[in-house]
């Protein structure tokens, strides 16, 4: 069951780069490997699960955070590993787990729907992205799954929410990271895995939204 004490937060990504200015210090980690072995190694080499970190702890500031590896040399992996990093973080008390990528895959629906199962009993929050141009991204259309989706003309600051034909709330925010010093807003990362991330951290830290 998820914790009583600070919030915590499973990421679920490329790592994280312990260190940098917007992540100093996180909670913890792990990596999981493409044939499902856990590991130690959870640096971020890729350098988005930092991005997605440091748009989490710009706005939960307390909250704990946990680096759940499971892309290395890039954004793909197999069904297996993204599975037992949900199941990590049921097993390891988080209150959030941010799963800024999905899959496209109808195969791999079974299999997601499994994971969600736990994730509800243990009344932990996934937020993941749900569709998208028409792409239906899976974990995310999934009930039991906090959706959030893109909206450019959403600042930073804000979440905007909507109802879905299915009753849940969709949550929409800024693709956008945490600003870098220095480097032009259109020469950073940016996309729907930032929306993501600012849904996560809104949500976290207990902040409004809004239609």
């Amino acid at each position: 069951m998820p914790s009583h004490g600070p919030c915590r937060i499973g990421i679920i990504d490329s790592g994280i780069h312990v260190g940098h200015p917007h992540v100093p210090s996180i909670s913890g980690g792990i990596a999981i490997s493409r044939d499902g072995l856990i590991g130690t190694d959870f640096i971020d080499r890729i350098g988005h699960g930092t991005a997605v970190a440091a748009a989490i702890r710009e706005k939960a500031p307390t909250a704990e955070i946990f680096a759940v590896k499971i892309f290395h040399d890039r954004l793909a992996t197999r069904l297996g590993p993204l599975v037992r990093a949900i199941e990590w973080c049921v097993e390891n008390g988080m209150d959030f787990i941010n799963l800024s990528l999905g899959t496209t895959n109808p195969a791999h629906e079974s299999a997601l729907r499994g994971a969600i199962e736990l994730v509800r009993a243990a009344a932990i929050t996934l937020v993941s992205a749900y569709e998208e141009a028409g792409t239906r991204w899976l974990p995310g259309s999934l009930a039991g799954v906090t959706p959030a989706a893109l909206d450019w003309d959403c600042p930073r600051e804000q979440v905007r929410i909507s109802q879905l034909p299915d009753g849940r709330m969709l949550y929409r925010a800024s693709g956008y990271p945490r600003p870098i010093p220095g480097l032009p807003l259109e020469r950073n990362l940016k996309g729907i895995s930032f929306a993501v991330a600012n849904v996560t951290g809104s949500l976290a830290a207990g902040l409004p939204v809004g239609h």
